[in-house]
C-alpha cells in the first residue's frame, strides 16, 4: 500500500437538514488551519460560512451547492464535501457519495434520526459507503444522545456503539468521555483548540464503565486478540480496540458514534481523529469499473497511480473562467499536457489547467493521483461521464438519478431576459441531471422540472440574480403519469399512398399493465410475418407514443407491449411505415385498456409542537394524506404521512400560520398512485382548459 494513498481520506458530510453539517465544516476547516476565523451559517456576521459560497447559501442559511475542499490533520490529507440537507437537492448528496470512500453521518441530538437521515442512510448503502456518526448539539435543551444511538440501531439497523459518552448534557454540556483511553476530554480556550484530557469524574464512572464493557463487546468480533484479551481480563491495549473499530467500520458492520456541539466547538477534534483512524483510505474500498465491451463484466480497479487512468466527472461548474469539471480518480493519474479519452463520446482531450478546491477558491496543481479529488478546466463533458488514458475499454458506472416530479412555466419578460434565460437553462440543465427543461409543443412555454417547489425557486431566483433575466413563473405543474389497467389487443394496418412508392405496415399483438418497467417490449413474430429489420421500427414507434399519452399528454409507463403478427410490402414498407404503424395500434389499443391517470406521491414527515397535532393531522386530511405514524418525542410530536404533491402547493404558508411559525416539515418523493375519479376528471378539465387558452 502506497503511503500517500494510505494517508488519504476522501469523505463527505451528510444529514437532515439543520442537523448543523455546515457548522461542523467550518470547525474542522479552523482546527486544521484551513481557514482563520470561524464564522456563522446564517451569515449574521456579514461573511457565512466559508463553504456556502453562493449568495443565496448565505441569505438563506442553507446548503444549495455540494462544496469541495481539503485540509491537512496530523499528516492525513482530508478531501471534504459538505452537502445540503434539503431533500430537493438530494442529486448533491448522490454523486458525492457515489464518489467518496466514507462518511460521517450527523443527527441532531434532540431530532435523531430524522426522515432525510433516512434517505442519505440509503444512498450511503446504494454506494457501500462505510460511515461514523457524529451526535451534535448536545448542549441543546431536550438533547438525549443514547436515545439517538437506540434509534441508529432501530430505525436505520446500525450496528451503532458509542465510542464517547458525553459529560453534562443541555446547558452543562462540558466535554466528552474517550471510552477507548477512558479519560474525560475538555475543549479550552476562545474557539475549544486547546484539548485537555482528566481522569473521569467520580459521578460518571459507573456509567463509562458500563459503555466502555458494550464496546469491547462489540468490537471484540472484528478481532481474535482482542476477544482474548478481554476474556483473561489482562489490560487491553488501546492500538487493538482502534484497530477492531477500523476493521468492522470498513466492513460496514460497525457505526461508531461521537458527539459533541460543533457550534460550542466541542468533540470536533476527536472526531478528525476519528475520520483519520477509523475511514478508510481509497485503496481499502473496492471500485470496479464495467468493460465497454462487455457490459457484463466488472474490473476490480487496482487504486495504484502508475496504472493507466480511470476516473468520473461527478459534478459541473460554469464558472467565470469558464467549465470546471470535479473529478475523482480511481486509478492512474492526470496530469497537466496529458491526453484523456471521454468514455461517452470516444473523444480525446488535452489536459490544462488542474486544480484542487477550497469552496468556491482553488490552488493549481501539477496532477491528481489516484485516490484523490480534483478538479479540471475547459473540459466539455457531461456529469457521469469516465475518463480514461487512450486504449483502456472501462468505464465506471453513473450515479442514481431521480425523476423530477413537478414543473414551471417560464414567462420571460422581453427579448433580452429571453436570451439571458436560455444562457441560464443551458447551464443548470448541464449543472443538475434532476433540473430538466423543454417547450411545450401545445403552449410554446418554456416548462422546467425539478424534484420540488424549492428546487425550482432557487434557479429561478438564480436566473434573475446571475443572468439578469426577469422571468415570471405560472403555477407549479405536477408531473402526472398515465397507464393502462388491462389487457388490450391491435391489429393496425399504415396505409398511405402518395405519388411514387407508398407506405405499408400491419402490426398486431396486445398491450398489457407491466410491474417490471416502465416499458418491456416482447417479439413474438414467427415466419417473417414483419421482417427482422423492421422490428426495431416497431419498438420505435411505441416508445415514441410514450412519451405523451392520449390521455392527458404525460408520459405512459408500466406498459407491455407484444407483437405477435403482421404484414409488409415487397415496395411500400420502409422503417417510416413501421413506426407510424406501431404509433396507430398503440392508439388503438389504449382506448380499449382502461387508462387512468398515475400522480406523485409524497412522503411528508411534519415535526410540530404536540399541541397542534390534531390542527396539523386536519390539514393533511383536508389535503387527501393518509397518515402513516405518529410519535411523540418530549414536546415535539413527529408525524408521517403519504399526501398527493398536487395537494402540497402553498403548503408551507398554511402550515406556518396553523402552528404560529412553530412546525417545519420535509417532503420526498414516495412513489406513484392511482388518481382518484372525481379528481382524475377535474385535472383533465385543467388540461382542457390550459390547452384552450394557449391556442
Amino acid at each position: 500500500m502506497s503511503q500517500a494513498s494510505k494517508n488519504i481520506r476522501n469523505i463527505g458530510i451528510s444529514a437532515h437538514i439543520d442537523s448543523g453539517k455546515t457548522t461542523l465544516t467550518e470547525r474542522i476547516l479552523f482546527y486544521t488551519k484551513r481557514i482563520h476565523a470561524i464564522h456563522d451559517v446564517k451569515g449574521k456576521d456579514g461573511v457565512g460560512a466559508t463553504m456556502d459560497s453562493m449568495e443565496l447559501e448565505k441569505e438563506r442559511g442553507i446548503t444549495i451547492a455540494s462544496a469541495a475542499t481539503y485540509c491537512n490533520w496530523k499528516g492525513y490529507n482530508v478531501n471534504l464535501i459538505d452537502t445540503p440537507g434539503h431533500v430537493d437537492f438530494t442529486i448533491e448528496v448522490e454523486r458525492s457519495l457515489r464518489v467518496l470512500d466514507g462518511a460521517v453521518l450527523v443527527l441532531c441530538s434532540v431530532g435523531g434520526v430524522q426522515s432525510q437521515s433516512i434517505t442519505v442512510d440509503q444512498q450511503m448503502k446504494r454506494y457501500k459507503v462505510p460511515c461514523i456518526a457524529f451526535i451534535n448539539k448536545c448542549d441543546r435543551n431536550g438533547a438525549n444522545p443514547l436515545r439517538v444511538i437506540s434509534q441508529l440501531r432501530t430505525k436505520l439497523g446500525h450496528n451503532a456503539v458509542a465510542l464517547q459518552i458525553p459529560v453534562g448534557l443541555e446547558n452543562n454540556f462540558e466535554g466528552v468521555i474517550d471510552l477507548v483511553t477512558m479519560e474525560v476530554v475538555y475543549f479550552d480556550g476562545d474557539n475549544g483548540e486547546n484539548l485537555r484530557r482528566e481522569p473521569i469524574p467520580e459521578a460518571f464512572l459507573a456509567l463509562a464503565k458500563e459503555k466502555r464493557e458494550e464496546l469491547l463487546d462489540a468490537v471484540s468480533l472484528f478481532s481474535d486478540d482482542l476477544t482474548e484479551a478481554v476474556l483473561e481480563g489482562r489490560g487491553i491495549p488501546e492500538a487493538l480496540i482502534m484497530e477492531a473499530v477500523r476493521k468492522g467500520t470498513i466492513m460496514r458492520k460497525l457505526t461508531p458514534v461521537f458527539m459533541g456541539s460543533a457550534y460550542k466547538n466541542k468533540g470536533v477534534q476527536p472526531l478528525l481523529d476519528a475520520i483519520t483512524s477509523y475511514l478508510p483510505c481509497p485503496l481499502e474500498v473496492e471500485n470496479e469499473a464495467v468493460h465497454i465491451e462487455d457490459p457484463n463484466r466488472n474490473v476490480v480497479l487496482s487504486g495504484d497511480t502508475a496504472d493507466p487512468l480511470v476516473s468520473l466527472a461527478f459534478k459541473l461548474e460554469d464558472g467565470p473562467y469558464g467549465q470546471l469539471t470535479y473529478l475523482r480518480v480511481y486509478q492512474g493519474a492526470i496530469g497537466r499536457g496529458n491526453t484523456i479519452v471521454n468514455t461517452r463520446t470516444g473523444k480525446k482531450v488535452k489536459v490544462g489547467r488542474v486544480v484542487r478546491m477550497h469552496a468556491d477558491q482553488m490552488e493549481d496543481i501539477d496532477a491528481i493521483a489516484a485516490g484523490s479529488i480534483g478538479a479540471l478546466f475547459g473540459i466539455d463533458c457531461a456529469s457521469g461521464d469516465t475518463f480514461v488514458a487512450p486504449g483502456v475499454n472501462l468505464t465506471m458506472t453513473s450515479m442514481f438519478v431521480p425523476e423530477p416530479v413537478i414543473s414551471l412555466a417560464l414567462i420571460p419578460k422581453d427579448n433580452k431576459a429571453q436570451i439571458s434565460m436560455s444562457k441560464a437553462l443551458n447551464r443548470f440543465t448541464k449543472e443538475d441531471p434532476t433540473f430538466r427543461t423543454y417547450v411545450d409543443a401545445e403552449t410554446n412555454e418554456t416548462i422546467i422540472e425539478g424534484m420540488g417547489e424549492l428546487h425550482l425557486e432557487i434557479y429561478v431566483e438564480r436566473m434573475r440574480r446571475e443572468y439578469g433575466a426577469e422571468v415570471a413563473t405560472g403555477n407549479p405543474r405536477v408531473a402526472y403519469r398515465e397507464t393502462i389497467t388491462r389487457r388490450a389487443e391491435f391489429n393496425y394496418t399504415h396505409r398511405k399512398q402518395t405519388g411514387g412508392a407508398g407506405q405499408f405496415g400491419r402490426v398486431a399483438g396486445y398491450l398489457e399493465p407491466c410491474a417490471e418497467g416502465d416499458f418491456l417490449f416482447d417479439n413474438k413474430i414467427t415466419g417473417g410475418a414483419i421482417p427482422t429489420n423492421y422490428i426495431p421500427a416497431c419498438e420505435k414507434g411505441f416508445r415514441q407514443s410514450l412519451e405523451k399519452g392520449p390521455k392527458i399528454g404525460f408520459p405512459v409507463t408500466g406498459i407491455k407491449v407484444c407483437i405477435n403478427d403482421g404484414a409488409f410490402h415487397a415496395v411500400d414498407s420502409s422503417e417510416i411505415a413501421f413506426v407510424a404503424a406501431a404509433k396507430g395500434a398503440f392508439r388503438e389499443a389504449y382506448a380499449k385498456a382502461a387508462p387512468v391517470i398515475h400522480e406523485p406521491i409524497m412522503k411528508v414527515v411534519i415535526e410540530t409542537p404536540t399541541e397542534y397535532q390534531g390542527a396539523v393531522m386536519g390539514l393533511l386530511n383536508q389535503r387527501r394524506g393518509i397518515i402513516v405514524g405518529a410519535q411523540d418525542e418530549g414536546v415535539i410530536s413527529v408525524i408521517e404521512s403519504q399526501v398527493p404533491l398536487a395537494e402540497m402547493v402553498g403548503f408551507a404558508t398554511v402550515l406556518r400560520s396553523a402552528t404560529q411559525g412553530k412546525a417545519q416539515f420535509t417532503m420526498e418523493f414516495s412513489v406513484y398512485r392511482q388518481v382518484p375519479a372525481s379528481v382524475a376528471e377535474k385535472i383533465m378539465e385543467e388540461i382542457a382548459l390550459r390547452k384552450k387558452s394557449a391556442a
